[in-house]
């Protein structure tokens, strides 16, 4: 949280808005009912991927699979929200996305920024991967990860998309939100539902 503070600090001391940042408190409404309806699919499909055993293992995450109850609520209520979701929010759809509209046009300033989005995700997917014991062997991995930051980046654009037609931070933190969270969430219970 001190990161995205400092983060937001220089960014205002730089003349950017609170407005230009998503962070007005006129659109928090907007923000919040279309965040909430591009959330909601999000969870549903997560719940239909525990409700059907044979989806279940593709819920797998060993990342979650130690956990016990109180580390868990610490992923899903600290760590994530905090540490991940608001810090890539304000970083990615707050200050990156406004200082590439002062200097770059549409459609260019919202693909660059999907595009550093995608690229920031090389090193969490590289771990994930070894962790998880997903594609073996150096042209598996890069495979695997071309394909992830290509979904990743993908997935930039549209919280970009919800960041602009809302004009709030809120929307794309509640997709975000619910993707993280309720992945975690859902990993560890297909692991309860599916023993063995």
């Amino acid at each position: 949280m001190l990161a995205a503070a400092g983060l937001l600090g220089a960014a205002v001391a730089s003349g950017l808005t609170v407005s230009e940042l998503g962070l007005g408190r006129d659109r928090v409404r907007a923000g919040l009912r279309l965040g909430a309806g591009a959330a909601a699919p999000v969870v549903a499909a997560y719940g239909v991927g525990l409700l059907v055993p044979a989806a279940r293992p593709l819920l797998d995450d060993q990342r979650v699979a130690g956990l016990d109850g109180r580390q868990l609520a610490y992923q899903v209520l600290v760590r994530i929200p905090a540490g991940t979701v608001v810090w890539e929010e304000i970083a990615f759809r707050g200050v990156l996305q406004a200082s590439l509209r002062r200097v770059l046009p549409e459609p260019w300033a919202g693909f660059v920024g999907a595009s550093v989005f995608g690229l920031w995700h090389i090193r969490p997917t590289a771990g994930a991967l070894a962790v998880n014991g997903l594609a073996p062997g150096r042209p598996a991995r890069i495979l695997a990860v071309t394909g992830v930051v290509a979904g990743t980046a993908g997935a930039g654009a549209l919280l970009s998309v919800l960041r602009e037609r809302s004009g709030s931070l809120v929307a794309p933190v509640l997709l975000h939100l619910a993707a993280n969270c309720t992945g975690a969430l859902a990993a560890a219970l297909a692991r309860r539902l599916s023993p063995g």
